[in-house]
This record gives structure tokens, C-alpha cells and sequence, in this order.
């Protein structure tokens, strides 16, 4: 086996000792017996291991019961190509800068590094199986606020999460790496971005953006091209505008105050809702919230030091391996020593916080 499948034999013992690939038999002298399921499973854990997964978000892929043989295949196919695409891009990117310089031209240092800038998306997507699934106490939120809808856009619409399951959706999400994370049986998804929907005025009943926006190159353009394919919008997304909204939250406040850089020239809340001539309602997250999102953990506070909880947040991607490692050190020390539940001992009675988010609608 460790032949055919290119490892070596301890790597296989290895898989075997952590429950990531464990053979159904051992033969009479003791040796591993992999039966056709074995080696199937063995398959999808190296392919996924090649494309530089964690063996922790490995098994979360791996031992999902929603997805089979055919949806692993596929995803790693669309995640093959996605890296076959960005190779193939940094191959040209290398061929134009030599010539250039064979010319005796300095690109510049923009020219030099835009191609070699992976998306968000790309670096962090990978880790969203395992952390980031539909809350459904959210989920009933957004999909009363879409009304009467029968036809709705799914736009930013990444692995899934959050599409209504009695409507006819559609998705649009310019990430590969997303999209090849669809599970089997999810809405026919395009790839376009937000600023350039390929769908004619009023196209859909309703348009959806859950938790993207804040990833959008232009927020206020994307909602207004939502706006223009659809009679109704709902958005799910963050006021960064009112006074004190970074001292809401005890990670931003106390441990990452790099947080803020983040949304510098983000657009106001005023700004969010009059792109789209809507309004804005507050959306509690529940205390057990399943969604893994950046405030999902608020009571708690251990969830973040796990290092699969913070993969699939791009937050902790954007502010820097400094930050984040500084801000987990603090809260490890904080939490051991008794100082967090010190300074946020009113929060261990709440239900639910309000800690910014806010779904548009109009």
C-alpha cells in the first residue's frame, strides 16, 4: 500500500494511530489489510494533503457524512484546476518580467507582485468545511426577511451556507477554491464578482450576500448591482461606523486591536443601507452560534486558540502571523490565569450579544 499510494510506511502507521486512515483488517502476522474502502478514503486524505490541507481539516473533510466518493473527487478536481490556473498565471507573470528585463524595463513593484497576491478567499478557504456551516437561528433571519421570493441570487455565496432550501437559487462567487467546496446538490454556481453581476435588470425576486461584503473591492458598487438584478435585498454584514464599535467586543478591545486597520475606509452603515435604499436590523449572536465566524465565539473564549477555528476567519489571515500569535498568546495567559473571566464576567449570563451585526433589507 504505502508503495502504490507514493508514502512511507510510518506515514500509513501514522494515519492509522490519529483514526485518519484506519485499514478494516490486520492479517495473521500482524500486518494492515486496506480493503477497497480503505484505499478510497486513503485517496481522498492524500489528494487533500497535497493541496497543503491540515490533517485536522483533512478528517473534518474526510469524515463529512454529506459528502461521498463523487463530491471528494469533485472538489479536488476544481481545486487541482484552481492551482494548475495560478501556477500557470505566476509561470506567465515570471516569462513577462524576464522579457522585460531582457529589454532593460523595471516593472513596477505593483507589476511585480499583483499576480503573486492570492485571494483571501483561496488562502483561507480550504479551512471553511470544518468551522463555517449555516446558524439556524441567522438562517431564519435572512430567509424571512427574502419574503415571498421564489427565485433568489446568491452573491459572495462561498461553499453554501445560508441558501434557502425551498427556493430556486442561484449563486455567483468568484473564488475557485469556494466553489469547488460546494457540496454535492448545491445551486448552479457562476464565477463573477459582485461589481459585475452577469444577469439583466431585474433578473430575480430577491438578492442574498452573507458575511462577503467586507471582502468586496467595492461594497456600496456590489450592493447596488444587487440591487439593480432584484426587486429585494438582504444583507448580512457589520457596522463598523457607530461610536465605540471597537471597545463592543472583548478579542478586538483587549487582545486585537489591529482589527481596526482592517475596515480603514470601510463605508459607514448609512452609506451600506443607501446603496441598496433599504434599512438596518441589529442580529444577536446566540451564545452556542454555529457558524464559526469572527465574533461566533464570544462566550467562548477557548474556541480561539484553536488554531482550525481561526484558519477559516480572514481576519486573523489579514491582521498578520504577529498579531495573531501575540493576541493568542495573551488570551491563552488571560484564560489560565483567570483574567478573562474577570473582566467579562457579565457576558457568562447572556444568551445572545449584540456585537455589531446587522442584516440590510430592502
Amino acid at each position: 500500500m504505502a508503495g502504490l499510494a507514493g508514502v512511507s510506511v510510518r506515514t500509513l502507521h501514522h494515519y492509522d494511530e490519529i483514526g485518519l486512515v484506519r485499514p478494516s483488517a490486520r492479517t495473521p502476522a500482524g500486518y494492515r489489510a486496506y480493503a477497497p474502502g480503505d484505499v478510497e478514503r486513503l485517496r481522498e486524505v492524500l489528494g487533500y494533503r497535497r493541496l497543503g490541507f491540515a490533517l485536522r481539516e483533512i478528517a473534518a473533510l474526510v469524515d463529512d457524512p454529506a459528502t461521498d466518493a463523487v463530491a471528494h473527487l469533485r472538489r479536488l478536481r476544481g481545486l487541482l484546476e484552481e492551482q494548475r490556473d495560478r501556477t500557470a498565471a505566476m509561470v506567465a507573470a515570471i516569462d513577462r518580467e524576464l522579457e522585460a528585463r531582457a529589454m532593460g524595463i523595471r516593472t513596477t513593484p505593483e507589476e511585480q507582485l499583483e499576480v503573486f497576491g492570492a485571494q483571501l478567499y483561496d488562502s483561507i478557504g480550504s479551512a471553511y468545511p470544518a468551522t463555517r456551516r449555516t446558524e439556524p437561528r441567522i438562517a431564519a433571519r435572512i430567509w424571512q426577511a427574502l419574503g415571498d421570493a421564489r427565485t433568489v441570487l446568491n452573491v459572495g455565496a462561498g461553499t453554501g451556507s445560508y441558501e434557502p432550501p425551498d427556493r430556486d437559487v442561484t449563486a455567483v462567487e468568484p473564488s475557485a477554491v469556494m466553489r469547488a467546496q460546494r457540496p454535492a446538490g448545491a445551486a448552479p454556481c457562476v464565477a463573477a464578482s459582485a461589481e459585475s453581476l452577469p444577469f439583466a435588470d431585474a433578473s430575480f425576486d430577491a438578492a442574498m450576500a452573507v458575511s462577503t461584503v467586507h471582502h468586496w473591492p467595492d461594497p456600496v458598487a456590489g450592493l447596488r448591482e444587487m440591487r439593480r438584478v432584484a426587486r429585494r435585498v438582504v444583507v448580512f454584514t457589520y457596522d463598523a461606523s457607530s461610536p465605540g464599535w471597537l471597545q463592543r467586543f472583548w478579542l478586538t478591545r483587549d487582545y486585537l486591536p489591529e482589527f481596526a486597520g482592517l475596515l480603514a475606509g470601510w463605508p459607514s452603515l448609512a452609506d451600506l443601507t443607501r446603496a441598496i435604499e433599504g434599512r438596518a436590523e441589529p442580529v444577536l449572536i446566540p451564545w452556542d452560534c454555529a457558524d464559526g465566524f469572527f465574533e461566533a465565539h464570544w462566550r467562548r473564549p477557548e474556541a480561539y486558540l484553536d488554531d482550525r477555528v481561526r484558519r477559516a476567519v480572514s481576519v486573523w489571515t489579514r491582521v498578520g502571523p504577529d498579531a495573531e500569535q501575540r493576541a493568542v498568546d495573551a488570551l491563552r495567559d488571560d484564560l489560565a490565569s483567570g483574567r478573562w473571566a474577570e473582566r467579562n464576567r457579565d457576558l457568562l449570563a447572556l444568551d445572545a450579544a449584540e456585537l455589531g451585526l446587522r442584516l440590510l433589507v430592502a
